[in-house]
């Protein structure tokens, strides 16, 4: 049972793990490189600790102590009792949430691990808003993908914002980085994938016409917002699909594109 320590000082070194949590480069930069990352309510603590994720320590104010105590009393990390305005000066904003959990991250497997049992796999180019890729990883979840693939320049799934828009599903789809883009991709299409563009280019099959969930094998390749996938991206697809849209609406929102899109290619699918 870990103990319950009182803090009543923001500039306390061991509070360090929870310190500007508001400074987004700064966070990018120290938590891969110190082996963190930020759970943040009682939700996702939970569900990063159920996927097997070590906590370093817990942040919380008095009133979510009792609520946590089950959690609590598994811990040998140190538990952190703050009131919130001294939470809110060491993290830079109101925790809201009232719960704060400094994770360890786990060693990324490499693409061809998570492809090896993968049917249905997400591939994101350069979509580097955290709010986008927790969206993505939602959806991923609830709509029954197997994995998601980044290219290099896509944002951190566990940063904290990604985390908490995912509501945790960042923590149950398999997910891996390709050190080169478009490079490879090449041995995606090798392990049996068919590449999928998804793209609202004229030239693109609607995907009800493409029929993706009939398809073997298949890797949906997603854009940043905006820009959708370049051009290299685009050449490097096996084919390209969109969605129909009416009304004029030429395009949608990556997140709400990427939740189409999973249903198409995994509705129906066989269970086996």
């Amino acid at each position: 049972m870990a103990d319950l320590i009182t803090v009543d000082d923001p500039a306390d070194p061991r509070l360090h793990d929870y310190t500007d949590l508001t400074d987004v480069e700064l966070r990018r930069r120290r938590e891969p490189a110190e082996g963190l990352f930020i759970a943040e309510g009682e939700k996702v603590i939970r569900r990063a600790r159920e996927a097997g994720y070590e906590t370093r320590s817990m942040l919380l104010s008095a009133k979510w102590v009792d609520t946590m105590r089950d959690v609590i009393d598994d811990l040998t990390a140190p538990v952190y009792v703050a009131d919130p305005a001294v939470a809110e000066q060491v993290t830079g904003y109101h925790v809201h949430r009232g719960a704060l959990a400094a994770m360890r991250r786990k060693p990324l497997p490499a693409a061809a691990e998570v492809l090896r049992t993968a049917r249905r796999v997400a591939v994101m180019e350069s979509v580097n808003d955290h709010t986008n890729i927790g969206a993505i990883f939602r959806s991923a979840a609830a709509l029954g993908m197997d994995a998601v693939l980044l290219s290099p320049d896509c944002a951190d799934p566990l940063y904290r914002r990604s985390v908490k828009v995912s509501m945790g599903a960042v923590f149950s789809v398999p997910y891996a980085r390709l050190d080169a883009w478009p490079g490879d991709l090449e041995p995606v299409r090798a392990a049996g994938f068919t590449l999928l563009a998804l793209t609202p280019h004229e030239k693109a099959e609607p995907l009800d016409e493409a029929a993706p969930h009939r398809m073997d094998r298949v890797a949906l390749m997603l854009g940043a917002e905006g820009t959708g996938l370049s051009p290299r991206a685009l050449s490097a697809a096996d084919r390209w699909v969109r969605i129909p849209m009416s009304h004029g609406v030429d395009s949608l929102n990556v997140g709400a594109a990427a939740a189409v899109a999973f249903y198409a290619v995994t509705a129906g699918r066989p269970t086996a």
